[in-house]
This record gives structure tokens, sequence and C-alpha cells, in this order.
């Protein structure tokens, strides 16, 4: 194919020589703030990454994402040219191939088939920015709403229920008030592991006042549960009929707020009237599958004390009736006039970086820019105007399930997908592949070469990563902070707000996308905030809902063909920024009246976004998940993250401190059902939903319940052989929201049975096609690979020759007599060892073995950190264990301090070691992000029942 080499027009600049850059993690939604600084350690790649001390979201912690955050630049898995792809084939292009193909493609597809047969699939890794003007582009532009987000996947409903309670989606609280409060309630939310910072702050406030009562409401024992007071392990669906239960129980005992419920709100008759219901706690703890002693524990604390915080996440939103969800926690907000205060209030925390800003600028296939709604006329208009675009979207668009089921039928015939990975997050992925197999345009911008989904572009566009992008990320507290580029574009990468821009320009709409600068499209966004916004009027938000009337009334008088309305969602005070200004913008809570000056609580007085400004009971009614346990599928499938990784693994994935924690796939289960089905710990099996199968090691943490099974998110095809979880989750989605019902899909297990198990590294990537079943995990030198197949025992030689040969850097090596073979088996044992040795160093190596005997992979990975093994070190290769007394260090626990297992249990063992910070003291771990200290909790507890 050619190679062409053609830097086009940039919109970067160099960047200067400064020795630290204020940026934030392009992680969680904590949105914690970072400070980049050079160095001469190779090990970081020139940088480190601390966490900034002033900046409100972290207060100067960082998890061991964050903390790792450089091992993750470079560019050796970067997409960094415009390709096309057909037929297997990759061509490079120059960016002008691609644009023009990329519009003229829309623009004969929307002429043939009309608007709506186009359609964005986008993410919450993009920057608000970004997603400003794909918005703009498609809803105003092309007209079709048919833009989603990966966001629809993990907060869309707690969207739905803010705008069903509030009029507007508001989360009315700050970080401040979890510091606040003296009841926390976590639902659904593994707040140590997936917002470990967050986790902290809570936890901190705990050591200060012990009198906090905090109950974790989730049906896993997760790390969360080791500052819990209270732990109601719920049958995974059974949120509604929990919280309906309170809202009853409040109501019974009298903890009404009368004043607040009577001036601010409505609807409560019919929400208690559904809520009654669930009347009989007895029969609700059945229900729910909790002790009644806990429940009731639960129920009185949450009527006694006033300063209460409801946290939720994605086991509340990720469900068929997710939305409902939402609207059950809020009622009883609502019902004790909890909300609008310090330290207390429903408190919706986001998965990404940037879901709160997608949702700012419309993100969803049903929004508007600016916090308001296609489905209004007045508001439709108003945005239309403002962009001056000949057309506008008139009707939702598909959301994210539907779109892909719409791509596979042949009703979208083009779409573009930016900055995420649907093949493998979506619900019945196996769906989109197909789907994207019969597209007949498909466009995938990414950072990332080789993904899931890359491999079925048409046309690929390299787009900038973390380090590379500026602009703005909105967090989960509304807190506006900038991502500063400190590194230059790699190759031909390019922002994705240009790529759409140059694509827009060449369908004739010049004078709309002509931006520079991402400053010119923030202070756009902030104007259109402001546009026609009532409460743009006043720099405060002390309005009754009856003088917000009179002033709609007195500026429609004025001017008739204005029509105002009333949107917490205003960034006036940040409209006009120069470019200086905006690159200096310090971190902000919208709304913004005045110039820097945030607001750290919204709903203070009590006025909602509904018209007559009161907020609204939502009835809900208990509806079992859509699809239930059966004889074929008797088990309950749950998802979700772990510590250490991110999403699919594209940027984590790259970082090698990163990958020891838990450097596998897993499936969770209760020992008793492990038993029942014939698996044993250790081994593997394989799962099945109707949609799909999946295998992985099991484990049995103890954290289970019996019935269900937990699977983590993040691997993919290019990190294992068959562990992407999306291939089985089902699709039913929340009616209302849209989401998937990520945390209940019934399936079923079995053993995987295989002849042999082994464990590679190597430092080229190897082909595994060999192996029934392997996953991959980057270490700090080489690639670890976990491998087991299902050929004969008696010809694992031959197999593991073959394996460690299949790449043809080492195959060369060793035919040309360029390194050193080592090589040892024993077939009655199907035993085989090998190794590749070059000038000392090793290059690869391959242990078979029965699983109980293969060697520590710390240790396998330590030698690939020499530069020079000594003869000691060649004999302990062959021999798979270090000679001597060799200490192991067990698996790790500690990824900031790679402290292992073992390490924590001697010292506490023999130091008499009883709390982790005792723990911290002697060996370091948990002294840093402290993810790891419920952990080391349980070590503590192991060892004291040894005692």
């Amino acid at each position: 194919m050619n190679s062409i080499v053609s830097k086009p027009i940039t919109v970067h600049q160099t960047l200067d020589t400064a020795q630290s850059t204020h940026t934030t993690c392009p992680y969680c939604g904590v949105g914690c703030g970072v400070e980049v600084r050079k160095t001469k350690n190779s090990l970081t790649h020139n940088h480190q990454v601390n966490g900034i001390v002033g900046h409100p979201a972290n207060q100067g912690r960082l998890c061991v994402k964050g903390s790792s955050l450089a091992e993750t630049i470079g560019t050796k898995s970067r997409l960094l040219f415009p390709q096309f792809q057909a037929n297997g084939q990759t061509e490079q292009v120059l960016w002008s191939q691609a644009l023009d193909k990329i519009a003229n493609t829309f623009k004969a597809t929307i002429e043939q088939h009309g608007a709506d047969s186009v359609a964005f699939y986008v993410s919450g890794q993009l920057l608000t920015e970004d997603y400003y003007v794909a918005n703009k582009f498609v809803k105003g532009f092309l007209g079709t709403a048919n833009i989603d987000t990966n966001s629809r996947l993990c907060m869309s409903s707690a969207v739905a229920g803010h705008k069903r309670a509030f009029g507007e989606d508001i989360v009315p609280g700050c970080y401040e008030d979890f510091e606040l409060a003296d009841m926390i309630v976590l639902v659904g939310s593994n707040t140590a592991w997936c917002h470990p910072v967050l986790f902290q702050r809570i936890a901190k406030a705990k050591e200060s006042n012990p009198d906090l009562c905090v109950v974790v409401i989730d049906p896993r024992h997760t790390a969360t549960c080791d500052i819990a007071d209270i732990h109601l392990p719920l049958l995974s669906g059974t949120d509604v009929a929990l919280f309906n239960g309170l809202l009853h129980w409040l109501h019974q005992h009298g903890a009404q707020d009368h004043q607040f419920v009577t001036a601010h709100t409505q609807g409560l008759s019919d929400a208690l009237k559904q809520a009654g219901e669930h009347r009989d706690t007895k029969a609700l703890a059945e229900l729910c599958g909790v002790q009644l002693q806990n429940l009731e524990a639960f129920f009185k604390k949450f009527a006694q004390t006033e300063k209460v915080i409801t946290l939720f996440s994605m086991g509340v939103n990720q469900s068929s009736q997710g939305t409902d969800k939402v609207n059950s926690i809020i009622n009883c907000h609502l019902y004790t006039g909890r909300i609008g205060k310090p330290g207390m209030g429903p408190f919706s925390m986001t998965g990404q970086p940037n879901a709160m800003g997608g949702r700012e600028v419309g993100g969803l296939a049903n929004m508007l820019a600016a916090h308001m709604e296609l489905n209004n006329p007045v508001q439709r208009d108003r945005v239309q105007r403002f962009w001056q675009s000949p057309l506008i979207a008139s009707e939702n668009g598909l959301k994210a399930v539907e779109l892909f089921e719409a791509v596979e039928a042949g009703r979208i015939k083009a779409i573009w997908i930016m900055a995420t990975n649907p093949v493998v997050s979506l619900p019945n992925a196996d769906q989109v592949k197909r789907a994207l197999s019969n597209c007949d345009f498909v466009v995938v911008s990414d950072i990332t070469a080789k993904t899931d989904t890359t491999a079925y572009a048409d046309v690929l566009l390299p787009a900038l990563g973390w380090g590379e992008k500026d602009g703005t990320v909105t967090n989960s507290e509304r807190c506006i902070s900038r991502q500063r580029a400190f590194l230059n574009a790699p190759g031909e990468a390019m922002p994705d707000w240009w790529a759409i821009s140059q694509v827009a320009k060449r369908m004739g709409f010049d004078s709309a996308f002509d931006y520079h600068h991402p400053s010119e499209i923030f202070d756009e966004h902030a104007r259109l905030s402001a546009f026609e916004n009532l409460s743009s009027e006043s720099d405060t938000y002390d309005v009754s809902a009856a003088q917000a009337e009179n002033l709609v009334l007195a500026m429609s008088n004025s001017n008739p063909s204005t029509n105002f309305d009333f949107r917490y969602f205003n960034l006036k005070g940040l409209c006009g920024l120069s470019k200086a200004a905006y690159d200096a913008l310090p971190p902000l809570q919208w709304p913004v009246l005045t110039p820097y000056q945030g607001t750290s609580r919204v709903l203070t007085n009590h006025r909602f976004s509904h018209p007559d400004g009161k907020a609204r009971f939502i009835s809900v009614k208990y509806e079992p998940p859509r699809h239930k346990a059966s004889r074929d599928y008797p088990l309950a499938l749950n998802s979700g993250r772990i510590r250490d990784q991110w999403h699919t693994m594209t940027r984590t994935g790259l970082a090698p401190t990163l990958g020891s924690h838990i450097p596998e796939p897993f499936i969770d289960m209760h020992p008793n059902d492990a038993l029942s089905f014939g698996i044993k710990q250790n081994e593997l099996a394989r799962l099945h939903s109707q949609w799909g199968t999946l295998v992985a090691r099991v484990q049995c943490s103890g954290n289970m319940r019996r019935g269900q099974v937990f699977v983590p998110i993040h691997w993919t095809a290019q990190t294992a052989s068959d562990a992407r979880v999306g291939a089985l989750v089902n699709p039913v989605v929340d009616p209302v929201s849209g989401e998937p019902e990520f945390k209940h899909t019934p399936v079923r297990i079995e053993p995987f049975h295989v002849q042999w198990q082994g464990v590679a590294y190597s430092r080229y990537a190897l082909n595994l096609e060999q192996a029934a079943w392997w996953t991959q995990i980057q270490t700090q030198a080489a690639l670890r690979y976990e491998l087991a197949g299902r050929q004969r025992i008696n010809t694992v030689t031959e197999h593991g020759k073959a394996l460690l040969l299949s790449h043809r850097a080492l195959a060369e090596m060793v035919h040309n007599n360029q390194a050193d073979w080592l090589e040892y088996s024993d077939h009655s044992s199907g035993i085989y060892h090998a190794a590749i040795m070059v000038d000392s160093q090793i290059q690869a190596c391959i242990y078979i073995a029965p699983r109980e005997l293969l060697p520590n992979r710390e240790w396998i990975a330590s030698l690939f950190v020499k530069s020079r093994l000594s003869s000691r070190d060649r004999m302990a290769i062959l021999a798979g264990a270090p000679l001597g007394s060799a200490n192991d260090a067990g698996p790790l626990v500690c990824s900031c301090f790679k402290v292992g297992k073992n390490t924590i249990l001697n010292a506490i063992r023999e130091k008499g070691l009883t709390t982790p910070k005792e723990v911290t003291a002697c060996v370091k771990a948990g002294g840093n992000c402290g993810s790891c200290v419920p952990e080391i909790r349980t070590l503590i507890a192991t060892c004291l029942v040894e005692s």
C-alpha cells in the first residue's frame, strides 16, 4: 500500500518548555486535578504526575490509575495517520482525502436516504468542546438527532430521574457534603475501587467523625464495605422496592418536612400510595434478600438523621428500571426536605471524566445543548436561532442500543464512532459486530490503532489523547476543569472538534464551524447557556417561582418574540473569555453567573426548574428484572469495574503498574454454587447467556450471594481470547432512559476443560492461535500471557515451542543462531520450560505445567527488567523458580508501592500489626492512594483469626 507522510495544516501550536502543567485526570467522574512535571526519569517517560493540592476535587490525592498516567504516554499503540481500510488491507492517506471521503459519503447518503440514515456514537472521553461541535453539526446542520454517547451506558438513568424530579439535570450538592454529612448511603457503588479519591475523603471524614454512619447497599460485599456500619446485600434489581419501603417508613414515623413538601413539591400522594405496597418490612426484607434487623436499622437511622447524602452510581443506573430507582431515592430526600443544604441530598456519581460535560452540550440523542430539550419547540427554536442553522432535528434520535440495531437493520447507512469501543462495551456486543460488518460506511476516530471496533472502520482518523488535547471537562460535582496539553501531537493526530469542523465545511457549513482554537468553542457554549435564560437576569438564584413567572411575563411583554425560561445550567460569567483567560481558567462549579464565581450547591432556595418552580415526587412501582433466572440460565450475571483498570484498557493496559493486581479476567461466584455446578476455584469456566459466551478463571472470594456471579468489563479481543462480558449482557433497556441492564443477565456456567495450562513472557507479541484460551497484560519490560490448551499432555513440547517461536523476530533469532535456546521437558508430567536469550538478556520464555507448579509471575517479570542475567539466573529459568532463599512477595496488593500479599502477611505476623496505618508505616502499602486499605484490613483480620 502507499505510504503518504504529509503533515496537514495544524491547529496546534508547538508547546513551550514549561516544566509543569496543571491538567485534569482522564479517568473517572471525580475529576482530579493533576500536575505533570518534566523529569529525566526514563521509567516515567520523562514525566511525573502528582495530585494538585489546591484542586477542589482531590485536594492533592490521586488513585493508582491517576498516579500511573505517565506510564500511558507514548506512541506504541497509537493511530498516527488517517487510513482507509478495505478487504483486510490498510492504506495511509492524507487528511484531505479522508475528510473528503467522509463529507462526500455523508452528503450522498443523506441525499439518497435522508438525514436519519447517518449517525454518530461518541463518548464521555471527549472534551466538552469536541462534544459541543459534534452535537451542533449533527442536530443543527445535518438535521438528525441520531447522535448518542457511551454515557448512555452509565448515567442516562440519572439524567432522566433528575429531569423528572427537578425539571433539569441537576446534581445539587458537592464533594464537601460528604465531609459534612452525618449519614452517607452508598447505593450500587463500589466507591473504594471505582471512585477511590472520593472514597478516601469519605473514609477520612468517618475517621474524624466516628458517629458518621455509612450504609452500603450492594449485592456484593465489596471493598467499599470496609467502612460500612450497615451493609444491605440486596438482591439485584430490588432497589425501587427498598426505597419505596423507606418512603413509607418515613411517612409512618412522622419524618416529613411539611413546610418544604407543601411549598416546593407536587405529586406526594401518588408516590405514597405506590410506596404503601411495601409497608410490611418483614416481607420487604425477604423480597430484597436482606436481614430484617439491618433493614430496620437503616430505615431508623435515615429517619433520625438530618444530614444524609445518598450517593448512587452504576448499580442504580444500569438497570431496566434505572430511572425509577433514581426517583425512588430522590423521593426520600424530597419527603424529608434534605436537598440543597450542606451535608445532604441525592448525589449521582458519574463514571467518565466528562459525562457531565456531555450532558451540558446535549450529548444524548434526546437532548439539546445547554440543558434544552429536543421535544420542546420553544427551546428547539431558541437553539436554532442561536446557531443560525438551516434546520434542526425535531424528534429524539436513537439511543445507543437501538441505534446499533438500526445499523444492523440497514436504516442507518453511515456512522462515525468517536473515542469509544462499542464492540466491547455495549450489551449484546456480538450484535454490534454484525451491525458494523454490514454497515455501508463506518468512520472511527481513536487514539489506538487496533481495538475491537477499529477493525470495522472504512476510515480511521487519528485523534489527540490525554496530554495532547486542550479543552474542558466537568466532573460529578459540576466542576469545570481544564485539560491542558503538555505534549506535541504525535504523527498527524488532530483534535476531534477540528475533524468534525473540516467535514462540516466540506458539506457547505463554513461560517458556523470556522473555529481555530477550543477557547472559541467554549465561548459559544457559554453564550448559548446564557441565551434567553431567565437565571441570567439575576446574579443569584434567590428567585421564587412567582417572581420568575413575573419576570418571564415582563420580558415577553417588552419583546413578544422572546421566550425566556429558567435553567440552572448557565455560564454567563465565563462568556467572552480571551484565549489567555481560557488557558488560565481555574476549576469552577456551574452555574457561573459572575466572572470566576462558581456555585458549590444549587437548589438552596428550593426553586426547581419545572415551570411552577416545584419539584415532583414520581410514583414508581417495583418491577422485577425483565429476564429472570430459569432452569437453562439459573444464575444472575453482574458486571463492573476493578480497581486498577479502566473501560477497555486501551490506556490503562499500557501501564505496567496497573497490570499486576488483577492480571486476568475472572468469574466470581459463591463457593456453594461452584460446587453445585462442578466448578473448581482457580480453574477455567464458560458462562453462557442467550446472547453470548465468555471464558475466564473462577474465584470464590466470599463476596458473592448464592445465585449471582460477577465479571469485570475491561477485557477485549485484544487482551483475551474470550472475555468480552458485553457479549453476554442482555440488551433490555430502561424504557425512559434507554440505559441497558448491565447488572442482571441470566446465565449458566460449565467447566472449560483444558489439557494444559501455562504462562509466557515475551518482549514481542506472540501468536496465540494454538491456545484454546489466553489473556495478555503489559508488564514493565514484557507482555505476560496466561495460556491454556486442549492438545494432549505428551505434545506440550511441540506446542510450547511453537507458541514461543510464533513471532517472526524470535524465530529468526533462534534459527540464525543469534540466540541461546534453553529448554527442559518432561512428557510424562506435561511439563515444558523454554527460554530465548540474547547476549545474556532474556527475550521470551514459556512454562507449561500443572497450575500449582507454574512459577511465580513477579519473579519472571523481574528477569526481563535485568539488562544481564547471571549464570545462576539462567539455571533458575530452566528450573522455573529462583535458586536459594529468594522471598516470594506473593500476589500484588499495593500497586503504588509494589507490595505483595506475603510481604504484608509476614509483617503483620512478625510485628503484631493490628491496623492499616501500622502496616503502612512498616511496608508502605496503603500509603498513597489508599485503594488497597480494604484488602490490608482483610489480611489483618485473617491473621487475627489464625491467632
